[in-house]
Order: C-alpha cells, then sequence, then structure tokens
C-alpha cells in the first residue's frame, strides 16, 4: 500500500451512500426513502448535498439501492411541474424546485447487496478514481454555520491520508459509534489516529470520541476495502478499512466537532432538527417561535 501524496489534485468528488432501509422510521419509509423526509420543506438529503457544494465539492456520487428512484427524480428535471409555477408566476417556488438539478453534477450506483458501508463506498471507486474524496452520511445534517467539512479538507491538504470527523459522546454511547485511539497534535481540534475500532464494548472503547458521518479519504482506502473481510454485523466495515490505511503507515487524522449536528436518523433527534431550523427560518421562525412558547407554557401548567 502506497503512502499518501501530501499535494493531492483538489478534491471535488464526494460519495454519499442512500442504500440503507431506514428501519427505525417505518412505516413512513415502507414506500419513501429515509433520505427523502422532510427537515420542514427540504429533504434531509438535499442539505446534504449543498453542504457538499458549499465546501467546493460538486461531483456528487449516490449510492443507491432498491426502492430510491424518489431520490433521483428529486435531483432531476420536473417539467411539469416547473411549467405549472410558471404559469402561476410562482418564482420562489420554481427557483426552489430547480435547485437540486442546478446546485451539483448528481450521479448514482446501485449497491446491489447490503454488505456495509464500506462495500457502499467501494461501490463508488470508478467514479473517485485517483482522487481525494470524501464520504458523507445522510443521516447527520451538520448546521450551515459550522464549517466542518471544509475544516476537515484544510486538515487532509496539511497532512495527506485521511480524515475523519469526530465527537465527544461520552463512554456510555461509544457502543453505537466507531471509536478511536487518539494523540494529540499541534491544533487543538485536530488529533492522530492511530486505531479504530467499530461499535466497542464499553470497557473496551479506545476512547469516548466516535466517528460521525463525515469522512475525507485518500483513494488508497479502495484498496484496503478489497482486502477487509467482513466485520461487525458481517458487513464490510468503512472503519476496518481505514484502520488498515492506519496501520499501513498512512496518516489518518481526526477533525473534533464541537459545533451543531441533527441526527436525522433518530426519531427524536428528527424532531429536535425540524424544531430547530424551522425557528431559525427568516419566513417560519417568528410565527413558529411564538407558538413554541405559548406551547411550552401551556406543557408547564399541564403537567
Amino acid at each position: 500500500m502506497t503512502q499518501a501524496s501530501r499535494t493531492p489534485s483538489p478534491t471535488r468528488k464526494v460519495v454519499i451512500p442512500v442504500a440503507g432501509l431506514g428501519t427505525r422510521f417505518l412505516p413512513a419509509t415502507k414506500a419513501v426513502p429515509k433520505e427523502m423526509l422532510p427537515v420542514v420543506d427540504v429533504p434531509a438529503l438535499q442539505y446534504i448535498v449543498e453542504e457538499a457544494v458549499r465546501a467546493g465539492l460538486p461531483e456528487v456520487m449516490m449510492v443507491t439501492g432498491r426502492n430510491k428512484s424518489a431520490i433521483e427524480d428529486h435531483f432531476d428535471r420536473m417539467p411539469e411541474i416547473e411549467a405549472a409555477l410558471e404559469r402561476k408566476g410562482d418564482h420562489a417556488r420554481l427557483a426552489a424546485v430547480r435547485r437540486p438539478t442546478e446546485m451539483a453534477d448528481v450521479h448514482f450506483i446501485r449497491q446491489g447487496q447490503a454488505l456495509g458501508l464500506g462495500h457502499a463506498v467501494l461501490c463508488a471507486a470508478p467514479f473517485v478514481g485517483n482522487d481525494v474524496f470524501a464520504v458523507m452520511l445522510g443521516d447527520d445534517l451538520i448546521d450551515s454555520r459550522d464549517l466542518l467539512l471544509e475544516r476537515m479538507l484544510e486538515v487532509q491538504a496539511q497532512h495527506g491520508g485521511s480524515v475523519l470527523a469526530l465527537l465527544e459522546v461520552g463512554i456510555s454511547n461509544i457502543d453505537k459509534y466507531g471509536a478511536v485511539a487518539v494523540q494529540p497534535t499541534d491544533a487543538e481540534d485536530v488529533v492522530r489516529i492511530t486505531d479504530l475500532v467499530e461499535k466497542p464494548r464499553q470497557e473496551q472503547a479506545p476512547s469516548s470520541l466516535a466517528i460521525i458521518g463525515r469522512y475525507v479519504l485518500a483513494p488508497e482506502i479502495f484498496a484496503a476495502l478489497r482486502d477487509t473481510p467482513p466485520g461487525a454485523g458481517g458487513e464490510i466495515q468503512l472503519t476496518d478499512g481505514i484502520k488498515a490505511l492506519a496501520t499501513a503507515g498512512q496518516p489518518v487524522h481526526g477533525v473534533v466537532f464541537t459545533g451543531r449536528r441533527y441526527d436525522t436518523g433518530d426519531r427524536l433527534d428528527y424532531l429536535k432538527a425540524v424544531v430547530r431550523l424551522a425557528a431559525e427560518r427568516d419566513d417560519l421562525g417568528p410565527a413558529f417561535r411564538d407558538f413554541l412558547v405559548e406551547f411550552s407554557a401551556d406543557l408547564t401548567h399541564t403537567q
């Protein structure tokens, strides 16, 4: 396995795995992909693509599965809807409908078998080629004011290799995540990762720093994943492939995130995300905040 270059070509590509079944949101996700559930009036997945574009990654590969055609439709033109809005002179909604089709160059590939996140990333190898690229998981929404992905790209350009987003989750929650062993660096928010463990038992966790759904990866990850046997859950784990890179001496760093993150894969956190983002909207926020104050007072009185 070769050492990653510290002067890669500019990163422009992102892989977004969207083949999951979304079982935590059944029955809503029986016919609607979980990534298309609205956060206010925008699908969660569109927030992810907007984040990628904002960070300078306009070339998007979505790794899909069965019953995900609604995702492709969302990022495609809808002439009938556009024509109806034009006739009405509803230019604001027309711009909103066109935005997903214009903001990025979106491609799709099918993951024929549900063999894990590592396998999903491997499906995108022909699209990525020999470029450094990002992986963004659709369950994690990062507030647009917190430039996590931009910081990760900056760290990768400085150190080479791969960069993971990390979050302090506490030792009692670490068994739900991939965990890392780390060493400090000169930057307060950057650590060097020396080991990775997927969903460890609490007593075996190397730290309480968890990997969350943002990665910037060197293309050597594909060779590592091809050599990675199934791990936790019988799936090919991306964590195991990244661990192989670290073991082989390739630099792997982490950016410790302390900003605003919404886990839209969890029902309660999904509701929190909808409330927070709606409350901050210019068009909905003032009236919605008034409602929340009244609703909170009613709850207090009825307890």
